[in-house]
Parts: structure tokens; sequence; C-alpha cells
């Protein structure tokens, strides 16, 4: 059994100093004044639940965030289109400032820093062992910096709030550069590591521990490395801090790719495979409202409530399913070979044919391997991956050969991932699968950005790549042209985002709430 973060939504919601969270539009609600940090803090326990509300900014109740929208709807890529989606949408890319979802994730955001604001200030608080105030001390500075990097990837520069809203105006202050913002995340996530726990502390890999941070911090340095701060020698500071992951012996390669995504249908924490995942409960019915929709937004069709409905409304792109080799295993996983069909009231498979490349569906989540009865059909407790060993390995060898070049540790690193992907040992080379040898700098480059596509599609990482390798907007404009010029006709809206693609997509807009609140915000270009 999973071990689940709680919410604790009346602590959470209800401390004055989270109520004014940073720059949102509840500015003006006036709560019954029964929790005040005042008399609040003053136990462990108090801190404990302060800490499972900052987690919970992670799910979010309406689909920003991790429970649907930072896998699908807010990462709109060259690797998949939402069917029936053409024109009018943020699914197309076809919005402005005041699109809803924008602004959300924006306020979820800040709400999070807000709550780690706050516990970080009230930690010292209570008696209690300090052994344990300090891991709650780490998590807390993790979390803060990790909702920091989500708004940097999303909107670039924004402001740097590190102490927790006392009034409205508080919350009104001038954008921070890109290079502060990651410098801030940086200082937090260094000071976290040494705070938090081991990953065997914990029964479940829900909690942020060294592997995550040292992780995370991997990725942040490669982002750094590329758009748009292009800080070269951050690729060292990844290599160095993905090479810790690896050399703690705390994780690997689960070796089954189906079965990292049936243990998350089934509820089962690894976290061998996956360090870190975003904790789900329930089906949004009863007091618990932290569920979320892997594997109903982004899963194979099926009308059947007992065995999982999902509208499959998330499609692969041609681009996507021809980057997989026929004995690439992961091509019929991720993308779902088949769907339900219900026929005189009998529900059965129908596989779909060669041809039928947009007919697909993700696959990686499959609802038929759902424990939980009954099955909602709109949420679910299905937890999601923010970053697994494969990953770790993927940035490693992208790493190496930005310091090193293509050596021996990029190619067993990228290799690992590819056996794994092919139904190999992970292990043991084998010239069928393994990269060739002898590639250049730039051409093992290219064949590591091809890997990442393959191996994290559907995982939100795909937009995340493409902004900082700066290839987001010429990868989805020429997406739409390849489907202009090849998909049936049927399909052919499924380039409508790519239509819509300029160079202002890079970001999102400054929601307009903001806009209208903090007279010290700028927005970004082309909005």
């Amino acid at each position: 059994m999973k071990v689940h973060i709680k919410t604790y939504i009346v602590m959470c919601c209800m401390l004055a100093g989270s109520l004014f969270s940073a720059c949102n539009k509840f500015l003006d609600t006036k709560p019954e004044d029964f929790v005040t940090p005042e008399n609040y803090f003053n136990t462990e326990a108090d801190l404990d639940r302060a800490l499972n509300g900052v987690y919970n900014r992670l799910i979010d109740t309406y689909g920003r965030m991790y429970s649907r929208g930072l896998y699908s709807f807010l990462s709109i890529s060259d690797e998949f289109f939402y069917k029936n989606v053409s024109v009018n949408n943020l699914r197309v890319l076809d919005f402005d400032a005041g699109q809803l979802d924008v602004g959300k994730l924006w306020e979820v955001a800040y709400q999070g820093i807000d709550r780690a604001n706050l516990l970080l200030e009230n930690v010292d608080k209570p008696k209690m062992d300090d052994t344990k105030r300090k891991v709650i001390r780490g998590q807390a500075l993790f979390l803060r910096a990790y909702f920091y990097f989500v708004l940097a990837d999303n909107y670039g520069g924004v402001p740097l709030k590190m102490a927790s809203t006392t009034s409205p105006t508080a919350s009104n202050l001038p954008r921070a550069s890109v290079a502060e913002v990651y410098a801030a995340i940086v200082a937090d996530m260094k000071a976290a590591e040494p705070l938090v726990n081991d990953i065997s502390a914990y029964t479940n890999n829900e909690r942020v521990t060294t592997t995550v941070v040292q992780a995370m911090l991997a990725r942040v340095y490669l982002t750094m490395a590329g758009e748009p701060l292009k800080d070269v020698s951050k690729y060292a500071d990844a290599l160095a801090y993905a090479d810790k992951v690896i050399n703690s012996g705390k994780h690997s390669l689960n070796p089954s790719y189906s079965n990292i995504f049936i243990n998350h249908s089934k509820d089962i924490n690894e976290p061998q495979e996956c360090l870190w995942e975003i904790g789900m409960y329930g089906n949004q019915q009863g007091a618990a409202q932290i569920a979320g929709g892997v594997g109903i937004e982004n899963g194979l069709e099926c009308p059947d409530d007992n065995i999982g409905y999902s509208g499959g409304a998330v499609h692969p792109t041609a681009r996507l399913f021809n980057l997989f080799e026929t004995a690439d295993q992961r091509r019929d996983w991720a993308i779902a070979p088949y769907r339900y069909v219900s026929t005189a009231g009998v529900v059965s498979k129908s596989f779909y044919t060669a041809a039928q490349i947009y007919d697909r569906t993700a696959g990686k989540w499959r609802r038929e391997y759902e424990t939980q009865v009954p099955k909602n059909r709109l949420y679910n407790s299905t937890n999601f991956p923010v970053i697994r060993y494969a990953d770790v390995l993927l940035m490693k060898a992208e790493a190496e050969n930005a310091v090193n070049g293509p050596v021996a540790a990029a190619y067993s690193a990228v290799n690992q991932v590819r056996r794994r992907g092919y139904g190999k040992a992970i292990n043991t080379p084998d010239a069928t699968v393994d990269l060739p040898a002898g590639l250049g700098n730039s051409d093992f480059l290219q064949r590591l950005q091809d890997e990442r596509a393959r191996e994290l599609c559907f995982e939100g990482m795909r937009k995340h790549d493409l902004l900082r390798w700066g290839l987001y907007v010429s990868k989805m404009q020429s997406l739409a042209t390849e489907v202009n010029n090849t998909a049936p006709a049927a399909w052919k809206y499924a380039g409508s985002a790519g239509k819509n693609t300029t160079a202002r997509n890079v970001l999102f807009p400054v929601p307009n709430t903001e806009m209208t609140i903090n007279r010290f915000i700028t927005q970004n270009p082309g909005w």
C-alpha cells in the first residue's frame, strides 16, 4: 500500500498568512480567524500538517499542477494533440492572458510558495527533536524552490516572494530576472540536500529525499545550461548531481518498462525507478479531495466504467510514433495499440491497424489495472512520477556529452535505457540496440534528444526539453507542416497547435488577474 500525503484543508486555507496567496484574486476575502500563526505551529504535528499543506499544492483539486495539467494541457508539444480540438483553446495554443488555467497555475504555485514561507518562518517554534525539524525544513525549502522552478519554466522571471504574505500589498513585487529566480532555486535546493531524509527512511516515494533533491538539481542545472540563460558552465554541475544519484546505489531501472506504469495504476510504490511521485488519493468522493486524472486525461479510450472510463483525449503525433522502431517495446505501451469499444452491449478490445497512427491514444497508464472500486469517471488515485531513474541516466548522458564529449560513460547511461526499452538485459552490451560507436558530439546529442522523447513521452517533459534546447517554436511549426502534408484528411487539425505557435509561446502570459492587481508587474513579450 502506498502512503499518501493527506490534505489538511482547514489549516492550510485558514492560516492568516496563507490567505493572501501571492498575487491572487482572493485578496478581499476575510476568513473566520480561528487559526493563525500565533496560535498554531506549537507542536511537531502542527509542522507536519503544515508541510502536508505545501505538498498539497502540487495536486490542485481543479486539475492544474500534477493532478492533470502539467502533463497534458499545460504542456502542449510536438508529441501529442487533443482529439476534436482545433480552435479557441489552450490545447491548440489559441488563447490570451485571461485564460483560466494559465492564471490558476500561477496562483496555485504561489499558494505553495506562501505556505512554504509560512512554515519556514515558524519551523523553530515548537519544542521537538531537532533532527525531525531539519527534515521538515529541508522539504519546505525544496518545495518552495520547486514551485519557483515550475513558474520560471512557464513564465520566465517572476516575483521572488521569500516571506509569507501579511497584507495584500505585500504581494505587489516586481519581476526578478530569470537568473535571479534560478539562483534562488539552486540556493534553496542545495540548502535542502543535507537536511532531508534518505529515501530508505520511508516506505513510499511521495516525500522529498536526498536523491530527489540531487536529481532535481541535475534537471535545474541542465535547464540553466540551455535557453534562456545558456550558462554552459552548468553542464558540469548537472553531471555532478546526476552522478550523485547514480553513485548512491539507491535507484535502478525496473527491468520492465510497462511495469512502471502498471504499478502506478495498481497504487504500488516503486522507489527504485521512480524517485519522486505526486501522491494522489481516492476518487474525489468523500472528505479527501486529492485525486487526480492520470490515465483518464491521458488514457486509452474506454467507454466502460468498470474497466476504467477514458475519453481518450490525448493522441500521439505521427512524429512521436515514428521515432520508435518496431522492436522497441516502449512504443506499443506508451502509445496504445488498442481501444475498448462497445458492440451490442459487449465491451471488448479493438486493435488499431498500421495505418491508424493518429487514431491511437496515450497508453502509459491503463485504467484496466486499477484496483480501486468503484472507479470514478473523472478521478483516480494513480500517482504521477515527477522524476524517474531513466531520466537521471539520460541527464547524465547529456551532461557528460556536453562536458567530456560522447565518452564511454555517456554511452553506458543512454544504452541502459535503450536496452530496457527493447526488453534486453540492462547491463549487458547489445549491438542490436546500443547506440553506434564513434558518434560525434552533435550526433550523440541528437540521438539523446530522440531517446528522451521516446522514454519520457506523455510525462510532461517534452515541452520543457524543447524549450531548454531552443527548439520549441521550430519543432511546433514544422509539426504543422508535417501534419498538413502527411496526415489523413480527418486528422489535419492535429497540427493546429503548431500552426498557432509563435515566439510568444515560449512563455505563458502573466495572468490578467496579476496584471490588474500588481502595478509593478510587466507582461511577457507578445501577450
